[in-house]
């Protein structure tokens, strides 16, 4: 019996050579990331704008990439301590466009 290819959920193409995920990543969508304070006056660095579908698998990547802790929920990703430049370098690594990344200062 022979094993059908899998087909993706949203253009129909073969997985292989889908390239939604990409695409999705490419979207016109403003990531925002910025640091700011949390308890016991500690920085974490927030990474927001990043689709749904996507960020579970982007807070994995970036806390791989980055050395450090963190989480993702309510839309938005939070990383222990401040990652800045070096989150918005490992966006960019991972296929985000450089346009649509912003890097503002600290918020309170």
């Amino acid at each position: 019996m022979k094993k059908m290819a899998d087909i993706c959920n949203k253009c129909g193409m073969l997985k292989d050579l889908c390239v939604c995920e990409i695409l999705d990543k490419q979207g016109v969508r403003k990531i925002r990331v910025y640091t700011t304070k949390k308890k016991f006056k500690k920085l974490v660095t927030i990474v927001e704008g990043i689709d749904e579908a996507q960020l579970d698998r982007t807070a994995k990547e970036l806390k791989h990439k980055l050395a450090c802790g963190g989480t993702a929920k309510e839309g938005v990703i939070i990383l222990q301590g401040d990652h800045k430049k070096r989150a918005a370098d490992a966006l960019k690594s991972l296929g985000y466009l450089p346009e649509s990344i912003e890097v503002s200062e600290r918020r309170s």
